[in-house]
């Protein structure tokens, strides 16, 4: 089994070598080929003690719009609602539509690009799948409630790989994630979930995606204060929960660690 981690952690590397070059085609998703090749992988510790593993800073903004700041300084902005982020506009800003807290269609035409995470022609699904300097963007659709009844694919669960890592973002999640939902995401290193106790997911039903996307932080997100850390405490043993008095966390390959973490960032709790 070592020898097994240790081969993977060079071709995990390739590959994000390879989907950072890839501009003018659809790069190879890591996050799938690592959930499909050895889901249960902790990378830390097989870590080469002499490499020094890219960094990505994610800050909470607020609401669910966190801000994922790459190696190569490409700005991402998270379901954005029109926040003023440090630093100006984003380069990307993806966006749901379950409630107005997670878009805006005023956006500041200074942002780059805008990822809608919802057709925009009826009857069709958002589908993105691209790169932005050093990072992969593509989007995996879910239902969400909607006058009694479920629209289908109201809601995306963006994700990013960069670095080495994968990186999701659940959008407005109302209900479990399927097999199939599973298998287009693959493994999420870092996962930010919605918590409000109402349309979104209760804590077992949650528990049950962030186990089965085997990630190793998860940043609640949606609700803050008591609410949220009701949730984190309610998520059982097997996690270990972080208060941090920042509102950023800085994440590599090699700071990922077992058991698995929720981290309230400073302003969440």
């Amino acid at each position: 089994m070592l020898r097994q981690f240790a081969m993977l952690v060079p071709a995990v590397m390739a590959l994000w070598a390879a989907s950072a070059a890839a501009q003018s085609r659809p790069p190879v998703s890591q996050c799938q080929a690592i959930a499909e090749r050895l889901p249960d992988v902790k990378f830390a510790s097989f870590m080469p003690v002499a490499y020094e593993a890219p960094e990505v800073t994610i800050t909470f903004i607020g609401h669910s719009t966190y801000l994922i700041e790459t190696p190569e300084g490409v700005r991402i902005a998270t379901d954005y609602s029109g926040f003023l982020l440090p630093g100006g506009p984003p380069d990307v800003a993806t966006m749901n539509k379950a409630h107005e807290s997670h878009f805006t269609l005023s956006p500041d035409p200074g942002i780059g690009m805008v990822l809608h995470g919802w057709g925009d022609v009826p009857g069709e699904a958002a589908d993105h799948d691209l790169v932005v300097g050093d990072t992969y963007i593509r989007n995996v659709t879910t239902d969400i409630r909607a006058w009694g009844s479920f629209e289908e694919d109201g809601n995306s669960i963006f994700i990013f790989e960069v670095a080495g890592l994968c990186i999701g973002h659940l959008g407005h999640l109302h209900h479990e994630l399927t097999d199939s939902h599973i298998m287009e995401i693959g493994r999420l290193d870092v996962v930010m979930v919605p918590v409000d106790g109402g349309l979104t997911l209760g804590a077992e039903s949650m528990r049950n995606v962030i186990e089965r996307l085997y990630s190793s932080i998860v940043l609640p997100m949606h609700r803050t204060g008591p609410r949220v850390r009701s949730f984190a405490e309610m998520m059982g043993e097997g996690f270990e929960v972080v208060y941090s008095d920042s509102r950023s966390l800085t994440v590599s390959l090699r700071t990922l660690s077992s058991p698995p973490k929720i981290i309230l960032l400073e302003g969440v709790w």
